[in-house]
């Protein structure tokens, strides 16, 4: 029941972003005087509506998004009345079109920036410090009282196993140096060597204990923990092998802060962000042909991308286990990677009527420089080959992914 209630919510939360989204849309193009005639939330046959001044707003059948209609967005849309030629969007100056056009990917953008300030304030953010902190710092352990099966507890339950270096004979203070015959330098050396061992097999490990070695045997037992980048940030979970020690260290993996400090925070989480989102929109072609071998029954690559669905499928894990934080970091991506990918020149997309009115700018600019007549506006019929091309490739990504997310989804617990 969880699951389904955090599917939903963030399957709405998502809905209301893009609405949103919309509404940048139409407060900007009112705000210049442009003329507005529909804002619906949705698509399809109409259920609810009213009109306030000149725009109709309502609320449609298929939750799937929403539209706004702005009057004359090019200069061959045929709605324009003539008492609404110098109302029509395409005749306002460059700067006011680009505003208007910016503002929906503007507000995907600041949702997800106050979201990463109120989870600096709240939750908190991960600890900048833990790549250079934690993982790098000698492999000195605490001893817990048990293997944590899952990865979104922080204590002990019945059914956990018994931590097997408490069995074995390790101790508090103990640095671990060598698995295996394997030397362990780092917090990080040692994570990444425990959890490869095979569970259930005992590994001779030598610690430090007193400025003297120590040798023991242990036999790890199977968990699931999330994989950490080379950045260190956590992602989905997956079997591994555990002890049952933690780091003797200081450095927490998370950070809170106040709401002054939060601000700095946030802008620095917001950088890393738009360089991740900038660097899996480079690496998109090339995990497409991984989305059709997870619908052909093979393994679905974790870092494959989702669609909603799939992203509202890890919104439902997460309130099923609890993992708010997580809820909330999927909602800011979600927003970052619409804000971004929306500003992509291609139409129909909102960047690529961006891409064209510079364009117009830049060559009337040049035209004018050269003392050459101005050869006007681009002719938009001539680019919808162009744009149905994009349509239909976008269309089948979407459904490869959705396909994807529903015979062989990526989760937050892989098993």
């Amino acid at each position: 029941m969880a699951y389904l209630a955090g599917l939903v919510a963030f399957a709405l939360v998502i809905f209301i972003s893009v609405c949103l989204h919309e509404a940048g849309h139409m407060l900007t193009a009112k705000a210049f005087g442009m003329k507005v005639t529909e804002y619906f939330a949705g698509f399809g046959p109409k259920l609810w509506s009213f009109r306030r001044g000149e725009t109709e707003y309502g609320l449609k059948g298929i939750p799937l998004g929403g539209y706004v209609k702005i009057v004359g967005m090019t200069p061959h849309d045929e709605d324009v009345r003539p008492e609404d030629e110098h109302r029509a969007m395409w005749r306002r100056p460059v700067w006011q079109r680009t505003i208007v056009l910016v503002a929906g990917s503007a507000t995907h953008l600041i949702l997800a920036v106050v979201g990463i300030w109120l989870m600096a304030m709240i939750s908190g953010l991960p600890n900048p410090d833990l790549p250079k902190g934690q993982l790098s710092q000698p492999a000195v352990i605490n001893l817990e009282e048990c293997a944590i099966a899952a990865p979104d507890r922080a204590d002990c339950i019945a059914s956990d196993p018994r931590s097997p270096a408490a069995a074995a004979g390790f101790a508090d203070g103990d640095r671990i140096t060598s698995i295996n015959g394997t030397p362990v330098n780092t917090w990080g050396d040692a994570i990444d060597t425990i959890q490869a061992l095979p569970a259930g097999q005992a590994a001779a490990v030598t610690v430090q204990r007193s400025g003297a070695p120590v040798e023991l045997k242990v036999s790890p037992v199977t968990v699931q923990r999330p994989a950490l980048d080379e950045d260190g940030k956590a992602g989905p979970a997956r079997a591994v092998s555990a002890v049952g020690v933690s780091l003797n260290a200081t450095v927490p993996y998370t950070v809170t802060y106040g709401p002054v400090a939060a601000m700095g925070a946030t802008a620095d989480r917001t950088g890393d962000l738009v360089t991740g989102t900038f660097t899996a929109l480079k690496k998109f072609p090339e995990k497409v042909p991984k989305l059709w071998t997870a619908i052909t029954g093979g393994e679905r690559d974790q870092d494959t991308p989702v669609s909603v669905v799939g992203v509202s499928r890890l919104g439902g894990e997460a309130v099923e286990h609890g993992l708010w934080s997580v809820f909330f970091s999927l909602f800011i991506g979600f927003n970052f990677f619409v804000g971004i990918f929306n500003l992509l020149p291609l139409l129909p997309l909102d960047g690529g009527h961006l891409a064209i009115i510079w364009f117009e700018k830049v060559r009337s600019w040049i035209y004018r420089l050269i003392k050459r007549p101005d050869p006007g506006r681009v002719n938009y019929m001539k680019l919808m080959p162009l744009t149905y091309a994009v349509i239909l490739v976008f269309g089948a990504i979407t459904l490869l992914t959705v396909g994807a997310d529903i015979v062989n989804p990526v989760t937050l617990f892989p098993r």
